[in-house]
């Protein structure tokens, strides 16, 4: 089925203007803004929110309105009826921008389909393939673990470079059997990763019921025996000490953790931390280091960091 959509590049002036006018008058199916003062804006927020303006495609010099109807709709009276509108709403002395008006054809596809194009396997390293379930790969080396993983809606997939720079670090720290905590585990590859590697015995945490949901998924796909799943926020409801804690997550959420590792960490254990822009880094250090840590090995990969870090006194 196909759908509709009227964009109109204008002035964020008019955009209540414009949703009245299709939603009550024209009766559309919905509508989106895009402004290009949320993305300059989104930087100067006091979190890990890092916003390139030159990488995003066709961003709008003020806002970009679409509104979406039924593909039977005439796209010609549809656009008649928008000009005349700014025409109407310049009169009253708003700005309605550059005033371009344009349409498309989308298809209301199986969005899992959609997915599916983009997303390939991850020839990762010499021990370590990633591979969705859907694509048939054969190992470049007769010991290359295949990690067989549908992402579904939870976060890791082994494409973003947060998450290839924590299994560098896992590959780093598993040169022996140890036990391992993956916390905020998302789709459960780092946790996946982590036992074929060697790790074990593993334990996956998130406070998202559909990230335990995609994990245990994850687990049973690749048929691993040796991985406890348990939803929790951070280490809050864990009761042991592991060898090896593994963080992938925001760096905001990285300091809340940081004051719990040394009750959840052996004493010659190894912490590493992923998902740290590099703008973040210095406040992460400082909290590492507040709480009796240090770092040994610096990951970085463009913008994004990961850590290797130990107690002070190893």
């Amino acid at each position: 089925m196909k759908v509709l959509v009227i964009k109109i590049e204008t002035s964020h002036e008019v955009e209540d203007a414009l949703n009245v006018f299709s939603q009550d008058i024209l009766h559309c199916l919905g509508t989106e803004t895009r402004k290009r003062s949320d993305f300059e804006d989104a930087n100067t927020k006091h979190d890990s929110t890092i916003v390139d303006l030159d990488e995003i495609v066709d961003l709008p010099q003020d806002m970009e309105f679409a509104a979406y109807f039924a593909a039977d709709q005439s796209q010609v009276q549809l656009f008649n009826a928008y000009k005349n509108k700014l025409v109407e709403l310049k009169g009253y002395g708003l700005n309605i921008g550059l005033n371009k008006i344009d349409y498309t054809y989308i298809e209301d596809s199986d969005w899992n389909r959609v997915w599916q194009k983009f997303y390939h396997v991850v020839n990762f390293s010499r021990h370590l393939a990633i591979v969705p379930e859907w694509e048939n790969y054969q190992a470049k080396f007769s010991d290359q673990h295949l990690i067989k993983l549908d992402p579904g809606l939870a976060f890791g997939t082994g494409n973003h470079k947060t998450t290839r720079l924590a299994m560098m670090g896992l590959e780093q720290v598993l040169v022996e059997p140890k036990t391992v905590i993956d916390v905020g585990t998302g789709s459960g590859i780092l946790a996946i990763a982590a036992a074929y590697l060697g790790a074990n015995r593993v334990m996956a945490t998130d406070i998202s019921d559909q990230a335990i949901t995609a994990a245990q998924e994850n687990v049973a796909l690749n048929k691993l025996t040796n991985i406890d799943i348990k939803k929790t926020s951070l280490l809050q409801d864990v009761n042991e000490k592991f060898d090896v804690i593994v963080a992938n997550i925001l760096a905001e959420i990285l300091l809340e953790l940081i004051p719990q590792l040394d009750q959840h960490l052996t004493q010659a254990g190894k912490v590493i931390f992923s998902g740290i822009d590099y703008l973040q880094l210095d406040k992460i250090a400082h909290s590492l280091d507040q709480n009796g840590f240090k770092i040994i090995l610096t990951l970085k990969q463009d913008r994004w960091i990961g850590l290797i870090i130990t107690r002070k006194d190893n």
